[in-house]
């Protein structure tokens, strides 16, 4: 059976082991996206740390938790931001204005929507995390 959306499908993974109280868990298929997601999650302190580990096929990443997530999800469909549309999104998806972040694709990169905020560009919303 195939994956249709590795992305959400790990973001809920890492919540549920937050929830469970687990150090570190393994998820495969490793994909490029997911590696600069939990790039962004790394910088703002929402996990430990990660390694991507190949092993022949798709690659494993291994995650460290933190244990500071309360919510962490994928946004369904990549709603497409304004540099300055960044607000509404905060109150769709975020509990309050200055808790959590959104994780953005824009033509920079992957990034918080904060430093996409501070270098004035938009992007596609890819998920959001609290």
């Amino acid at each position: 059976m195939a994956l249709t959306d590795p992305i959400s499908d790990a973001l809920v993974s890492i919540k549920n082991c937050e929830i469970v109280a687990k150090k570190e868990f393994l998820f495969r298929p490793g994909s490029k996206l997911l590696g600069h997601i939990l790039e962004v999650m790394k910088v703002n302190h929402y996990i430990v740390d990660y390694e991507f580990i190949e092993d022949g096929k798709s690659g494993v990443y291994r995650v460290k938790l933190a244990g500071k997530i309360n919510e962490c999800r994928a946004v369904r469909p990549r709603y497409t931001v304004k540099k300055d549309g960044f607000e509404k999104f905060e109150k769709r998806f975020l509990p309050s204005r200055d808790l959590g972040l959104l994780i953005v694709s824009t033509s920079l990169g992957v990034m918080s929507h904060k430093d996409a905020i501070d270098k004035k560009i938009g992007g596609r919303l890819l998920a959001y995390v609290y």
